[in-house]
This record gives structure tokens, C-alpha cells and sequence, in this order.
């Protein structure tokens, strides 16, 4: 290959021996394919130095005309060899890419600047080797500025996509990845599991007619009829719930009178029977009145009696009385991402209790949480959207129901597999450890819930 043409752009593979023939195959196809292309002068491959795990090196040059045309081929060409390549050997083979040019001190017109416009760096090729903007200094078109906005969206080949195929049907590979060393090619953890989750409340919680009420017709009020019709749905609720309440004052009074209760359990149980807050914090709000009545205070923990006070609870019970708990839902909502979040670091705790000899630090286990919950929020958002969907295109009900419950047994599922992937355990040992580290999610998940009750509550009664 001469020096006259332009820019080298070079492939290196590290590829395992069991599929290097097949590999080899491949590359001469792909030469031959690039050789068509215009603007690219020579093509050529060769053996090159193995990696420390003894996987066979290959190198794959394409010598092209000038830099504009390795700038065409960085956004259509090279992004398909690479996305092939991954495809079709997965993990059996490693790819890296580079811009090769001799060094431009010399060759640089005096009209351009052979320092990035952006860090001052010297440049050594097509991008700053510092901070990664391109060496050239060109106006950027409207339609630019959309591909740059919604690329990672059009592209199959982004890094948007190559992060989600495999979080949703790959469990744990996303995390053995990031924690062997391949991380370039995937979205940073922490910033997808924060786009996943706006992303899924914002879906899952959006209400056109309610966020967007001004584009919307108002609902006509209900007619007399439909009003009387849900005054009487109401009254027979009534009736049917103070029936049951009867039947279960006579049960215990044929036990009194057979002696198969003594008097004093007897008057006990139609006491606790006519008690419905039954030892329990709770309060009522009357849709007539508005009256709000509580009871229960008295049985919850001190230290959450001086600060619920029976004042405090009056102004909640007002407050939620007046708009039905729309305010309370709301601050409910935005609790939810933070108890979330505190979540992550109590679960990464369990499992460090649980593989004590893994030898993992507390920031790896908090990787596979944080992965996790980016599954959970994606397959969320799934579940609410195909529904949505299916309503609209009038998809027979037990279809929809059947998709929708094979999807949620798919996030256990996940899970376990996701943990056998990443820690590498037997079924055995594996399952313990799943079955202890279920309950342990379980009971984080409803202290977290709680806790973002409360201070929705606190919230509420300042």
C-alpha cells in the first residue's frame, strides 16, 4: 500500500480459535465487499500478535481516498462491519477500530488549525484524542442537529440499542461485561436505570385528558339516571357489608348460647367485630360531610406518635378529604424514584452478606442491582404500553392477559438467571441465595413503600 492515498481506517480482532476459520471466511467476504465501495483505494488483512487469552489476532485496513471519505464510511460502512462482526460471533471474538494517518505537523494547509477547536489538543487524526470532537470545523445543518438528538433512537447499531436487546433477554450480561472490561459499547449503567425509570413513570403515569386537559372537551356531567344508578350500586354495598356484619354477630352468639365460647370471649369478639380499625391506624373520610374521623392512634410506635399528632393527622385528613387524595397520590409518585434509588445500595448490602467469598466489591453487587432495575423499568413500561396498545387494536382480553402474565413470571426468572450468569454458582446454592434474597427485596421494597407513604403524609399535613 502506498502513502499517496489518504487515511488508514483499521480493524483489530481477538478471536477464539474454535471459530477462527469460520471468522477468516467472513473477513474475506467483507474485504471483497469494501473493495467495491468508491473512495476506498486498498484493502488488505493479515495476522497480528494474540491477546493474554490466547485468542488469534487478526488485522483488517481499508486505505481510503481522502478524509471525506472515511467520514462517510464512520457513519455508514464501519458501523455495519463492526454490528456484523458482534452478531455474528458474540462473544467468541473482540473489536476495536481506529483511524491510522501519518502525523500532520507538516502536512496541515496553514488556512486550518492543527489544534482542536474545542481543548487546543494537538490533532493527530479525524477525532481530538482528548476530548473527542471531530478535527474539522463545519456548519451543522438542521437535519444534523436531529440526528444527533434522535440517532441513538434510528440507529440499530447505536449504543442505545446494543445496551437494551441484551438487558432485556440476556440476563447478567450486561454486568459481567461492564465488569470484565467491555463497557464502551453499552450505555453507562447509572444513566440508562435514570432513563428507563423517567421514562417508565412518564409512561406509566401520564394522563393526556389530565395533563393536556385544555385540548380536551369536558366530560359531560352524569344525567340523573346514571346518578341514581351509582346512589343505588352504593346503598345495596351497604346493605350487603352490615348483613355480613349481622351474620357474624349471630354466629357468635349461637356459640355463646351452645357454650362452645365462654361469655367474656364472646362479648371480645363482637367488641373486636365492631371495631374496623381493628388495632390499626386508619381514618374515613365521609363522601356526604366531608367529616374526616380516624382512630388507631393510639397503637402506633411513639416515636411516630410525636410526629403524627392527632392535630397533624386531622389537617392530613382534611387535605386528602378535599381533592380525594390527588395531592397525596402526587407526592406519593415523586417519593417513589428516591425510595427507589435508597433501595439499590440496601439490596447490593444483601448480597454481599450473601457471597461473602466472591471477592466482589459493594460497588459490583450495586452494578447488578442497578442493572436489575433497568430490566424491571423496561419490561414495565413493555407491559403498559402493549396494553395500551391492545385495547386499541381490540386484541381478544385472554391473549392480552396470557402475554401480560407470561411476562411478569419472566422478571423472577430473570433474576435467577441473571444471578447464575453473574456470580456463577450452582442451581443449588444459586437458589438459596434467590429464595433469601427475594424475601430480603421484599421487605426492603415495603419498608422503602412506607417510607415514602410517610413522608407523602408529612408532606401533606405541613
Amino acid at each position: 500500500m502506498t502513502s499517496a492515498a489518504g487515511p488508514l481506517y483499521e480493524y483489530t480482532f481477538y478471536v477464539e480459535p474454535e471459530v477462527l476459520p469460520e471468522f477468516e471466511r467472513w473477513l474475506l467476504a467483507r474485504a471483497d465487499d469494501a473493495r467495491r465501495e468508491r473512495g476506498i483505494v486498498d484493502v488488505r488483512t493479515f495476522e497480528t500478535r494474540g491477546d493474554d487469552r490466547d485468542r488469534a489476532g487478526r488485522i483488517f485496513q481499508l486505505r481510503c481516498r481522502d478524509d471525506h471519505v472515511i467520514d462517510e464510511l464512520l457513519d455508514d460502512l464501519l458501523p455495519t462491519i463492526d454490528a456484523a462482526a458482534t452478531e455474528e460471533f458474540g462473544e467468541a471474538i473482540s473489536v476495536f477500530g481506529r483511524t491510522l494517518r501519518e502525523d500532520p505537523d507538516q502536512d496541515i494547509p496553514p488556512v486550518e488549525s492543527p489544534d482542536c477547536l474545542n481543548c487546543g489538543t494537538r490533532l493527530r487524526g479525524q477525532y481530538c484524542g482528548n476530548c473527542g470532537q471531530r478535527a474539522r470545523n463545519r456548519l451543522i445543518s438542521l437535519w444534523q442537529l436531529l440526528s444527533e438528538a434522535f440517532g441513538d433512537l434510528l440507529e440499530f447499531d447505536s449504543r442505545l440499542w446494543r445496551t437494551l436487546i441484551p438487558l432485556l433477554i440476556r440476563p447478567g450480561r450486561l454486568t459481567r461485561d461492564y465488569l470484565e472490561g467491555r463497557r464502551a459499547r453499552y450505555m453507562p449503567p447509572f444513566r440508562m436505570y435514570l432513563v428507563l425509570s423517567v421514562i417508565f413513570f412518564v409512561v406509566a403515569f401520564f394522563d393526556p385528558k389530565d395533563d393536556l386537559s385544555l385540548l380536551f372537551e369536558p366530560e359531560p356531567p352524569p344525567t340523573p339516571e346514571e346518578i341514581a344508578a351509582a346512589d343505588q350500586e352504593a346503598e345495596e354495598a351497604e346493605e350487603a357489608a352490615e348483613e355480613v356484619h349481622d351474620d357474624a354477630r349471630e354466629a357468635i352468639e349461637e356459640l355463646r348460647e351452645q357454650g362452645i365460647i365462654a361469655d367474656e370471649d364472646a362479648a371480645e369478639a363482637v367488641a373486636a367485630l365492631d371495631d374496623e380499625s381493628d388495632g390499626e391506624f386508619n381514618f374515613k373520610i365521609d363522601p356526604e360531610t366531608g367529616e374526616c374521623t380516624s382512630s388507631g392512634h393510639d397503637e402506633m410506635p411513639e416515636w411516630l406518635q410525636r410526629r403524627l399528632t392527632k392535630e397533624r393527622l386531622e389537617k392530613i385528613c382534611e387535605r386528602v378529604g378535599a381533592d380525594d387524595g390527588k395531592t397525596l397520590g402526587n407526592l406519593m409518585l415523586d417519593n417513589i424514584p428516591v425510595a427507589l434509588i435508597v433501595l439499590l445500595p440496601i439490596m447490593a448490602l444483601v448480597l454481599k452478606i450473601l457471597y461473602p467469598l466472591s471477592r466482589r466489591y459493594f460497588v459490583e453487587h450495586l452494578l447488578f442491582f442497578v442493572h436489575f432495575h433497568a430490566f424491571f423499568f423496561l419490561i414495565l413500561t413493555l407491559q403498559i404500553l402493549f396494553a395500551r396498545i391492545a385495547d386499541l387494536l381490540r386484541v381478544p382480553e385472554w391473549i392480552s392477559i396470557l402475554i401480560l402474565v407470561a411476562a411478569s413470571f419472566y422478571v423472577p426468572v430473570y433474576l435467577y438467571k441473571a444471578m447464575r450468569h453473574v456470580y456463577g454458582q450452582g442451581h443449588f446454592f444459586t437458589f438459596t441465595k434467590y429464595v433469601a434474597l427475594a424475601v430480603a427485596y421484599s421487605i426492603g421494597a415495603a419498608l422503602t413503600m412506607m417510607s415514602a407513604l410517610l413522608f407523602a403524609l408529612f408532606a401533606v399535613g405541613r
